[in-house]
């Protein structure tokens, strides 16, 4: 598998900034919803987000039904925005083990909330999600754009070029 996301793009993941996640049903519908939390593998090839089941039925009813799923992360204070596709999500219950994530995530969104001028207090209602209310959804990213305001908005990110292959001894 192709690794789509560069360093830079991977870091702002990682940092924890809103996500927003999104599928469709059979008949192209789009379901969306917030995520409560969101991580990425060091390397780029493996995301999860969090989401409320009580908030997101549709949604998950969806992304299971289909596979399908789009997310959108972006920082608020410079509305610098990426946007990952995949066709295969897989759905587990959140267990104390995502906590760490999960309370990384809400205090990364306070700091990045709050460089716009909503306090904690708000964060904390938006993103307020009783661990046994929590799925994470997890997939492999298929596709990646960038969707931040500008001219290379849309633009299809590509894998970081490989490194260049030592030339083969002909007999």
């Amino acid at each position: 598998m192709t690794v789509l996301l560069g360093p830079s793009h991977i870091a702002m993941v990682a940092k924890g900034v809103s996500a927003i996640v999104a599928s469709r049903d059979a008949a192209l519908r789009p379901s969306i919803m917030r995520a409560v939390g969101s991580r990425i593998s060091s390397d780029g090839r493996e995301v999860t987000v969090y989401l409320r089941r009580s908030q997101s039925e549709q949604l998950l009813q969806d992304i299971a039904h289909t596979g399908e799923i789009a997310v959108v992360f972006s920082v608020p204070s410079t509305h610098q925005t990426l946007q990952l596709k995949a066709r295969r999500a897989t759905q587990r219950p959140a267990t104390d083990g995502d906590l760490p994530v999960l309370q990384a995530y809400l205090q990364s969104m306070v700091q990045e909330v709050g460089r716009v001028g909503y306090g904690p207090q708000y964060v904390g209602a938006m993103l307020a999600a009783p661990l046994q209310d929590v799925v994470a959804v997890t997939f492999t990213p298929t596709s990646a754009f960038d969707q931040t305001p500008g001219p290379r908005a849309g633009a299809e990110l590509c894998a970081p070029p490989a490194p260049p292959t030592p030339p083969v001894p002909q007999p």
